[in-house]
């Protein structure tokens, strides 16, 4: 019986390594189309793709009959997922477990300016930890996202995938933040689709940084300056592409003497920044190369069309002024409503500059002027100047000139803010230091009349006298203390605090100073950090504010307290080029009445400012505010409209717990508190006589032996002629040789010798910038009991330290 036929078989290895190549390959088209698909999220592409690697693996066994093949491993194809990256607009990058990177786009590469790995990225504050943390939850999870990374030139969105075989591989996906970044946004148009149209229309871009650095440019212009239209032209300084001929023209470098020449026209990519980087518009000069025959309308349309899609606030005039074309950017800088029309640019400002503007047109028009910028008013907001800047234009059809509106009033607000910070930082010294001459004065007044009271009993002719000059004294006292509170130069007992506990304190005060008519509510966020603050003083900020709303609304209205925590995050958004990135919290003082005119919001942190009746207000309240913020390291803003009401907002730091310092023996106290006799030999120091014969005085009636010297050199010269010193009294601001100067001489030979300090400075500011240990502080004005009692406590925690 015949077998049946039997078609030939391949031989079993062949088979074998057939079956195994085809599953290589279906396996490595896996791995790769589900990279391509985390990278790109292009279903129909991605589809193509993996249908691409099946084809491959169905004809690879027909290749390989007729012959044994090695057994074929997985393998991605890293050029070809490289070229399918090219196609997305993010920057794109894969990296393997152990964070190497083993591919990534161009994009990714211009955004990065190189190919560092993710983990090596340039982010500020904590974004390199976001960044790692995602990469670990996508290992774990597939699958992270971080909004908000920063870098210094932008905002980055990320997202980060898992994929590949056996999910060894992490796809990057970063996309730019809409809006944060003109620089960025201009270098994507540059190299994109505008680049692309540009190209269309014979022009020539390239973007440009303030070092003169080529950051990027359209494939037109690198053809032309480098020979080349993929070279990279990142590593070239734009002027060195471009040449001055005998002519005194513009060509490109690498042209000759005959091509034609080109026009540039720079446009400011920041309008905030117009020194920093520029996009550079290239056209021939005559238009011979730059457009095709029979193609100018069509050129026009792409460049009209360009320039709307651009940021900037661009427009383009024909020879006679008239305008051609203007962009919403430039309609929305210079305040014209939706389908408002005008004819000419001078139509745009106000009377007094119209002559300006239209003779400046002309003379841009006709080549007669190098490109420039005006400072002009807008018809619609004729209080603040603006900036238009000028340039001829050639190649663009009919157009003869390019204009660009640039508001800077934000420029000339933090200019007036700065005008404003120097003013007061200068009146501020003035008031610190007439504060310090006065309490001297103070000092020795308040002195002699606790003197003179030692001598007079209740009863006494003259005591009541005494005491009433004693008690106006000290009201003078306290007005100092309010203009060291301006200068920043008051004593502060610094506290870690909550706002919400300070306003709870002071809760039942505020309506009592409020009155019926006037409606007090408190609001508290959440999450708020503590604060590093006198309390006292806090709550005479409060106080301050809330008196100043309440005579604000004689009517009566509301006022509003509000605490909430800002993020430094949120500060970055403010823009403030004042408050440093760090996180805050806040609180907001707001009221209904009668608001602040402009005109004097800008004096009422001033020191004796007052808007009030003679005799109804010394102008100190608001300035006092004022300089406690400043001292604890805040910042304080007022917003107001008249007849909208005020606002005011205070912006505290949140205090960061650091290491334990070692502070300053605190005296001790040995004795009672009445009790202020003590024995021994005091050294007392001081340059101001009344102070220095007051303080004399008090202390020898106190029982002590004293050494007098009106500066630093006597001083020294006492304690180097033998004299046995048992307290060291000394003015902080002498002539010649100053306190601490003296206590470090003095403490050179007797380093156990205590030392009190006696200023009409601050404490805290003095103790920041004396670098001496164990020194006790204290202010002027004092009284007689007071620098008994101070002396007798510095002396007694020296020999407790001793002991």
């Amino acid at each position: 019986m015949a077998s049946p036929s039997i078609a030939p078989a391949l031989p079993p290895a062949i088979a074998a390594g057939s079956r195994i190549a085809v599953a290589g390959v279906l396996v490595a088209g896996i791995v790769s189309a589900g990279l391509i698909w985390a990278a790109l999220g292009d279903v129909p592409f991605t589809a193509i793709f993996l249908a691409m690697f099946v084809a491959a693996g169905i004809a690879l066994p027909l290749m390989r009959r007729g012959g044994a093949a090695a057994r074929p491993q997985p393998v991605i194809d890293w050029s070809l997922l490289s070229a399918a990256l090219e196609d997305s607009t993010d920057a794109v990058a894969v990296t393997d477990r152990d964070g190497e990177l083993l591919c990534a786009n161009s994009v990714y590469e211009a955004l990065f300016g190189g190919l560092p790995a993710p983990a090596a990225l340039p982010f500020a504050d904590d974004g390199a930890d976001r960044l790692a943390e995602a990469g670990r939850i996508a290992w774990r999870d597939g699958d992270a996202g971080v909004a908000g990374l920063e870098m210094a030139t932008c905002g980055l969105n990320l997202r980060v995938r898992r994929a590949g075989l056996g999910g060894a591989y992490l796809v990057w996906r970063f996309d730019r933040a809409p809006g944060r970044d003109p620089l960025l946004d201009s270098l994507g148009m540059v190299e994109g689709e505008v680049g692309r149209r540009l190209e269309a229309a014979g022009v020539m871009a390239a973007l440009v940084d303030h070092d003169g650095r080529v950051m990027g440019a359209n494939r037109v212009f690198r053809l032309r300056a480098l020979g080349d239209p993929e070279q990279d032209v990142t590593a070239y300084a734009f002027p060195d592409l471009l040449r001055s001929g005998e002519d005194d023209l513009i060509r490109l470098a690498r042209e000759p003497d005959d091509a034609d020449p080109i026009r540039i026209v720079p446009v400011a990519v920041d309008q905030a920044d117009p020194t920093g980087a520029a996009l550079f518009l290239m056209l021939d000069e005559d238009g011979a190369s730059a457009l095709r025959p029979g193609a100018r309308s069509t050129a026009t349309a792409n460049v009209h069309a360009l320039l709307a899609m651009l940021p900037l606030g661009l427009a383009l005039a024909e020879r006679d002024g008239r305008f051609l074309f203007m962009n919403a950017a430039f309609g929305r800088a210079a305040g014209l409503a939706t389908g408002e029309g005008v004819l000419y640019p001078s139509d745009l400002v106000v009377e007094e500059d119209k002559a300006t503007v239209a003779e400046a047109v002309r003379r841009f028009a006709a080549g007669r002027a190098l490109p420039g910028d005006l400072a002009v008013r807008l018809k619609h907001r004729p209080d603040e100047p603006v900036v238009l800047t000028i340039a001829g234009a050639k190649g663009l059809g009919d157009a003869a000139a390019l204009l660009s509106l640039k508001d800077n009033s934000e420029e000339s607000k933090l200019k007036r803010q700065i005008a404003q910070a120097t003013k007061m930082q200068a009146v501020g010294q003035l008031a610190g230091g007439v504060a310090h001459d006065f309490n001297n004065i103070l000092t020795a007044i308040i002195g002699h009349c606790d003197l003179m009271l030692m001598r007079h009993t209740p009863g006494d002719i003259d005591y009541d006298d005494i005491q009433q000059i004693k008690h106006n004294s000290n009201r003078a006292a306290s007005l100092t203390r309010q203009l060291l509170a301006f200068s920043r130069q008051q004593t502060l007992r610094p506290q870690i605090l909550q706002l919400p506990d300070v306003i709870s304190e002071i809760s039942n005060l505020l309506k009592r100073l409020l009155g019926e008519t006037v409606t007090l509510t408190v609001k508290h966020g959440r999450n708020l950090g503590f604060v590093r603050a006198d309390p006292g003083q806090l709550e005479q900020v409060i106080v301050n504010l809330a008196v100043n709303a309440r005579d604000a609304m004689p009517g009566g209205g509301t006022l509003a307290l509000q605490t909430y925590a800002v993020s430094a995050a949120d500060v970055r958004k403010l823009g403030s080029e004042i408050m440093p990135v760090v996180d805050y919290t806040a609180l907001s003082v707001s009221d209904t009445g009668t608001g602040i005119p402009p005109e004097i919001i800008g004096k009422i942190f001033e020191p004796f400012f007052t808007t009030k009746e003679v005799g109804k207000g010394t102008g100190l309240g608001l300035s006092t505010v004022y300089g406690i913020v400043k001292q604890t390291g805040g910042f304080i803003f007022a917003e107001s409209e008249p007849g909208q009401g005020t606002r005011f907002l205070l912006y505290l730091p949140v205090h960061q717990a650091e290491k334990a310092t070692a502070e300053p023996v605190a005296p001790a106290r040995i004795e009672a508190a009445g009790e202020t006799w003590g024995t021994g030999t005091i050294l007392l120091v001081e340059d101001e006589a009344m102070v220095r014969g007051v303080a004399e005085r008090a202390l020898v009636r106190q029982g002590y032996r004293v050494l007098i010297a009106t500066n630093g050199e006597e001083a020294l010269d006492l304690l180097e002629g033998g004299e046995a010193v048992d307290l060291l009294i000394s003015d902080v601001v002498m002539p010649t040789m100053d306190g601490p100067t003296l206590v470090r001489h003095a403490r050179g030979r007797f380093p156990d010798m205590p030392i009190l300090f006696m200023s009409g400075y601050a404490e805290e500011q003095l103790r920041r910038s004396i670098d001496i240990d164990r020194i006790a502080f204290l202010p002027k004005p004092f009284s007689v009991q007071q620098l008994a009692a101070a002396a007798r406590d510095v002396m007694a925690a020296a020999k407790n330290h001793g002991g």
